[in-house]
């Protein structure tokens, strides 16, 4: 298990840090990871949940503090117990919450105040996101059990509680009906 946890964390750590086809290198990741302020987070959250998810009591502690420290920094909550595929690129890291029941594919690309999470508390479904996901500005998926097929784009300020097929386009339709209330 802590093997194959290892090799996801180099996989992602070269897709997202490196953003190289190179051979994986933790001196190349260390230095990219300091050199390059917008990748930092990457490599950052990717120790943290390998930590997280492998460690012992002392471990995920420390992943929690630094999962902390990151939410408090650049305003982006993935919580550490979501799996979340290589290739995960954020465009701008404000307003940003997954929770922990979400299984992401690969190469998801997330923009800004999106949330991704369940109902209820104690709600025992996960949330599947296949690979090759576009998820558009202030967007929610909410809900249980949801399974959203690969190679799919939601559009900005959508709202998705149901299944998304694989390669597809979904968005909500809006009107530009604005309603006005009267004020006593």
């Amino acid at each position: 298990m802590k093997e194959y946890q290892y090799q996801i964390l180099k996989s992602c750590l070269q897709r997202e840090v490196m953003d190289s086809e190179k051979e994986f290198s933790w001196f190349r990741t260390l230095h990219r990871a300091i050199k390059c302020p917008g990748r930092r987070f990457y490599f950052w959250w990717r120790i943290a949940n390998y930590l997280y998810k492998t460690g012992g009591k002392a471990s995920r502690k420390y992943a929690i503090s630094v999962n902390r420290r990151l939410r408090n920094k650049y305003g982006t909550d993935i919580n550490l117990g979501a799996d979340i595929g290589p290739g995960m690129k954020i465009s701008h890291f404000v307003g940003i919450v997954v929770a922990d029941c979400c299984e992401i594919g690969s190469n998801l690309n997330i923009k800004q105040n999106v949330t991704i999470g369940i109902k209820y508390d104690n709600q025992s479904g996960k949330i599947y996101i296949g690979d090759n996901v576009i998820i558009g500005a202030n967007s929610c998926i909410i809900g249980c059990d949801i399974s959203i097929g690969n190679n799919v784009t939601i559009g900005a300020m959508s709202f998705v509680d149901k299944n998304v097929p694989n390669d597809c386009v979904v968005y909500n339709q809006r009107t530009d009906n604005l309603i006005y209330k009267q004020i006593a």
